[in-house]
């Protein structure tokens, strides 16, 4: 394990490359059974599959993206009930998202061997999906992860959450304009996912409100899904490469979960940035995508 020592001198991007590519001709939907998806698809050569969190959206990769573009072909989907997605015919579960992204992987011609990045309910989806279909996946990235509960009355506190989100997400969304723009409420809606939100900038927080908080009807069943399924013993059977890649100071799903994925998957490698929250690829771009690029190329 290496922890990552950081301050704010790599905190954000202050010239994001996302901002300068029209993605519009990167916008594809694929009719897969029970659902409709949309994707943004970049780049050619080998595939790499993104998978946001709960309440995400392909946008939560918006500073990956163009990095991997170079190199690969890079997709980032959004999940049934998030994003541009629309609710599946399907009662939303875990095991339903997983055979989802391998039918997906099949439609869009997503060979066996391709890698898979998971942030939050992404990489709860991404290890089901490899635990389900062994071999299917060449590398796996488990990026502050879903999946192992360590937190005092999950399910009660699951019913909450998914209350407070549904009432009040709407509202945040339609004062998405305000709250970036004012520090204080700034801090207090993004406060429990990102570290230093006042160090981001008001483009990159506006797309994650844009497509996150203001599309995401499947984030009540989602959460109580995640909370209800266990894969904890499945976890050894996974047989690739496994980076798992957490923020120290993730409120979401505290740090002691990466010690747990790590502990439980044989060939894993662990990496912990200091001083970052729940989403190190929109926190700490340049390090997360260096650290992702030097773990795929092995």
């Amino acid at each position: 394990m290496r922890s990552l020592a950081a301050t704010g001198s790599d905190y954000g991007n202050p010239d994001p490359e996302w901002l300068r590519i029209d993605w519009r001709p990167h916008l594809r939907r694929v009719e897969l059974p029970g659902a409709e998806v949309a994707y943004c698809e970049i780049g050619e050569g080998e595939p790499i599959v993104f998978l946001h969190g709960i309440s995400g959206s392909w946008q939560n990769w918006l500073e990956t993206l163009p990095r991997f573009a170079r190199t690969h072909r890079a997709i980032a989907l959004d999940l049934p009930g998030f994003g541009r997605s629309p609710m599946p015919s399907w009662k939303i579960d875990v095991p339903a998202y997983g055979r989802l992204l391998l039918d997906f992987c099949e439609k869009v011609g997503v060979g066996p061997g391709a890698a898979l990045v998971g942030n939050s309910l992404g990489g709860f989806v991404g290890a089901e999906a490899a635990t389900a279909a062994p071999g299917r996946f060449g590398r796996l990235a488990l990026v502050s992860a879903a999946g192992i509960v360590n937190t005092w009355n999950p399910r009660e506190r699951a019913v909450a959450t998914a209350f407070a989100w549904e009432t009040f997400g709407p509202r945040f969304a339609l004062r998405a304009r305000e709250i970036i723009g004012r520090p204080r409420l700034r801090q207090a809606v993004f406060g429990r996912f990102v570290r230093y939100p006042g160090l981001l900038r008001p483009e990159l927080l506006w797309e994650q409100m844009a497509n996150g908080l203001e599309r995401c009807p499947g984030f009540g069943d989602a959460l109580h899904a995640a909370i209800s399924h266990d894969i904890r013993e499945r976890l050894p059977g996974i047989d690739v490469p496994v980076l798992v890649l957490w923020g120290f100071d993730d409120r979401v799903v505290p740090v002691g979960a990466a010690l747990s994925y790590h502990r439980r998957i044989p060939e894993s490698q662990l990496e912990i940035f200091e001083r970052t929250g729940h989403v190190p690829q929109l926190e700490r771009p340049a390090r997360f995508n260096s650290i992702l690029a030097e773990f795929l190329s092995r």
